[in-house]
């Protein structure tokens, strides 16, 4: 991007969802620290300047972020040098609970974004076997020289890959919210993951800084603040299930627990399908050939006739659609006639397939046509073989 006074071409698309910003911020602030860490020295501090902060947000997923570009720095953790006790019990309950929760003792567990080491410790100290991201090559080798497993790299695309994977678990930690393209990192996540995979996301709550009017809060660092609702969107727009989402540590954070999204197993589908075709089989069983037809030319009895190979069985499909009538199923080119074909060109029987206008078809074939005429109701438990009257 081209710079202009310190701030790069405001972006016009949100960085998660792709869709417009609100053309007017929502805010902006005048002469702001132009970073949060790495502060200027006695040598730099004399040509040091502010930078203006554009706060705008979607019109589609509604996630506020600035226009600014990111931080030179965006890709390193940088965290205090050391815990407060409270916070150091707080994280050791936290992750022993989740731990517990998805049966993680001895499974491997990644942090994005490590920094120091400072999580990681605490996570082996659970009994995880603890595994870190980090780019700062320094704060790598200070966890090396802890004993900690880390690697230097960052997720820059869906397809990276980490040596040690797959995981069971993730975990990133007030990191997201620095991310130019946040899609990319928590697809790569997703890519390091066994099925069924969980993790634990957390970002600084702008719930709560909306609450208390927090204006401080807004920070270069920070491209992002993410409310419940806004984490959430943007965590199962790529690949997530979101199990909970719950503000901690005196509300200051968004703690999610989520799992890697599962593909739905629709092999009950194939069992229903063959199960119905065996009820329509030992119904045409009683009849000669082409002696039943089928009522319904809509999209659920097309595909029943496809999908259960009994078209060479059928003599016409009846509709009352006049726009359907003289035309042919789709797929299985049975000839689509008029309900009165039944007078003209009659049957032994008939399958209703109309959904939930069945019971009407019925109504109407015992009144305006033989009355003895075999029927029977595709019903959603199966084949209902009505009862001549």
């Amino acid at each position: 991007m081209v710079s202009r006074g310190g701030r790069g071409v405001a972006i016009a698309n949100c960085r998660v969802c792709g869709r417009r910003l609100f053309e007017k911020p929502l805010i902006r602030f005048e002469n702001m620290p132009r970073a949060a860490q790495f502060l200027p020295d006695a040598s730099s501090v004399a040509t040091e300047t502010g930078i203006d902060l554009g706060v705008r947000q979607c019109t589609g997923c509604g996630l506020v972020q600035l226009e600014n570009d990111p931080v030179p720095y965006h890709k390193k953790v940088v965290r205090a040098a050391a815990f407060s006790e409270e916070m150091g019990a707080f994280r050791f309950e936290q992750f022993e609970r989740f731990a517990r929760r998805f049966s993680l003792h001895g499974k491997k567990i990644i942090e994005i974004g490590c920094g120091r080491g400072e999580y990681l410790s605490i996570l082996r100290g659970c009994g995880l076997d603890a595994h870190g991201l980090e780019e700062s090559a320094e704060s790598v080798a200070c966890c090396l020289d802890l004993g900690l497993k880390a690697f230097q790299g960052y997720f820059e695309s869906c397809d990276d890959r980490h040596e040690q994977c797959p995981f069971d678990a993730f975990c990133i930690f007030n990191f997201i919210e620095h991310l130019p393209d946040p899609n990319s990192t928590l697809g790569a996540i997703i890519g390091n993951l066994k099925e069924g995979g969980v993790g634990i996301v957390e970002a600084p709550n702008f719930d709560m800084i909306l609450r208390n009017e927090f204006f401080s809060e807004f920070i270069p660092d920070h491209l992002f603040y993410f409310t419940k609702e806004t984490l959430s969107a943007t965590l199962r727009l790529n690949g997530f299930e979101v199990l909970e989402c719950s503000e901690i540590w005196h509300n200051y954070i968004l703690s999610a627990i989520v799992a890697k999204r599962r593909t739905l197993d629709l092999s009950h589908f194939h069992r229903r399908r063959e199960r119905l075709k065996s009820e329509i089989l030992d119904f045409l069983a009683g009849f000669g050939a082409k002696r039943v037809a089928v009522w319904g030319a809509g999209h659920q009895a097309l595909a029943v006739l496809a999908l259960t190979g009994i078209s060479g069985r059928i003599r016409y499909v009846l509709d009352s659609a006049p726009f359907k009538q003289g035309r042919f199923t789709p797929a299985t080119h049975i000839p689509v006639v008029a309900p009165e074909t039944l007078l003209s060109d009659p049957v032994d029987a008939v399958i209703v397939m109309a959904a939930s206008y069945s019971d009407e078809v019925v109504r109407t074939i015992r009144s305006r046509f033989d009355r003895g005429i075999r029927v029977a109701v595709l019903r959603d438990h199966g084949l209902d073989i009505e009862v001549t009257p």
